[in-house]
């Protein structure tokens, strides 16, 4: 068997926000958000298609929005490339799902929960270490909560799961694990296969089970993404060679003030701070040129003329 990835949208979507998903996506958000504890006993999926699309920016559609016990909007995306700003996007789709319940006029007790659950394919906090991190409003200096229950931001980064097959403990674990893991496999594991929800979320990821067209789009949006991360990684390795040469010339710059300082010195006696650093500042071209006239010195009046006369025609 071949499985879908569900880390591209178009998979998540089908998997977790199609009509009959609801079973699997009430499994998943209480293994991620409520550490598998049954605190979500119903939900409604709304249709992420009607969700705005971020401008500028390809399939970035809310990946799953829904409504879940005690009033609360969950709004779920599964994210595989870091983009631009990515972080400011998490923000706004938050409060607009939070401000948009409002009518012009209503009270602003009407307002109700959002969880801002996101997945992503790379890592966002390197600083920490856990693999799901948790995040809401406090008090700066004291760390105290407000309305920490209306705005939280939950994120489960995908390469800090090394657990194995073997390893798996939890619901939580299996599910992250079949997010990480689902396009390699080809059967279903027995590990995870004894979770009804999780053995009919690989029902739904089985390529044989889809359409022409869902394969057609799933393969344009799996081409996209590798294009993506393809210019990603092109970019940065221009930016590093960029690098590399303006180092090098750096360091041959700075080793041929080096040089001239130690020239200048045994010519006309010590040097000053402040005259190395005008003589740092000079260009490559009049660190030649200095080089060329320093042996018609005789004192160091003589090079800091020169330097006034030379810094005048920059």
């Amino acid at each position: 068997m071949n499985f879908i990835n569900p880390k591209t949208d178009f998979a998540f979507k089908k998997i977790f926000g199609s009509a009959d998903s609801k079973d699997i996506l009430i499994s998943f958000l209480n293994a991620i958000l409520y550490e598998a504890q049954p605190v979500i006993e119903d939900l409604e999926i709304i249709d992420p298609y009607l969700a705005p699309k971020i401008k500028g920016v390809k399939d970035t559609y809310l990946d799953v929005k829904a409504k879940i016990s005690g009033s609360k909007t969950v709004i779920i995306e599964m994210q595989v490339l870091n983009v631009e700003s990515f972080e400011k996007r998490i923000l706004y789709n938050a409060t607009k799902a939070y401000s948009v319940q409002l009518k012009s006029g209503e009270n602003y007790n009407l307002l109700n929960p959002v969880i801002a659950l996101t997945i992503t394919d790379f890592q966002m906090f390197e600083h920490l270490e856990t693999v799901i991190s948790r995040f809401c409003i406090k008090e700066k200096n004291n760390l105290v909560d407000y309305l920490a229950d209306e705005l939280e931001f939950v994120f489960v980064e995908l390469p800090k799961f090394d657990k194995t097959l073997a390893e798996l403990e939890t619901l939580t674990d299996k599910w992250i694990y079949f997010m990480k893991t689902a396009r390699t496999l080809r059967s279903v594991p027995e590990e995870l296969g004894n979770v009804p929800e999780l053995r009919k979320a690989f029902t739904i990821a089985n390529e044989a089970n889809l359409e022409p067209d869902e394969l057609e789009d799933l393969e344009r949006r799996e081409i996209f993404i590798q294009d993506q991360r393809g210019a990603i990684t092109k970019a940065t390795r221009i930016g590093i060679e960029q690098g590399l040469r303006q180092g090098i010339e750096q360091g041959i710059k700075q080793g041929n003030v080096t040089l001239i300082v130690r020239q200048l010195e045994r010519r006309v006696g010590p040097l000053s701070p402040e005259i190395q650093t005008r003589i740092a500042q000079l260009s490559t071209q009049q660190l030649e040129n200095l080089g060329e006239a320093l042996l018609d010195f005789a004192s160091v009046s003589d090079l800091t003329s020169w330097l006034q006369a030379h810094n005048n025609r920059q």
